[in-house]
């Protein structure tokens, strides 16, 4: 069973950068049939993709944060993160990970629970 954990600050202060870990397990993050992404819900509005990260590290960001955003991964602890740069209270959402399964359809099939990170001084 593949299982997603975000960890990392709940809160940022403004201008700052938040950084968040995913943790995989029970899958590894370079098998090719899979990518992996970042996704975050403000409160009250719908879900924004964020990036993704492929099986070989390629990495495709929402052109809306890419002057923003990076996506990283550690390969000997089947981790990814994501950092965002120069957040303002805006970027308070819940952030996600989430494994897409690439071969056949484009499906994201499973997600982390969800990590909330609030911008405030």
């Amino acid at each position: 069973q593949v299982q997603l954990q975000e960890s990392g600050p709940g809160l940022v202060k403004p201008s700052q950068t938040l950084s968040l870990t995913c943790t995989v397990s029970g899958g590894s993050i370079t098998t090719n049939d899979y990518a992996w992404s970042w996704i975050r819900q403000p409160p009250g509005k719908g879900l924004e993709w964020m990036g993704v990260m492929g099986a070989d590290g390629s990495t495709y960001y929402s052109p809306s944060l890419k002057s923003r955003t990076s996506i990283s991964r550690d390969t000997s602890k089947n981790q990814f993160s994501l950092q965002l740069n120069s957040v303002t209270p805006e970027d308070t959402a819940v952030y996600y990970c989430a494994r897409v399964r690439i071969i056949v359809s484009y499906e994201y099939d499973y997600w982390g629970q969800g990590t909330q990170v609030t911008v405030s001084s």
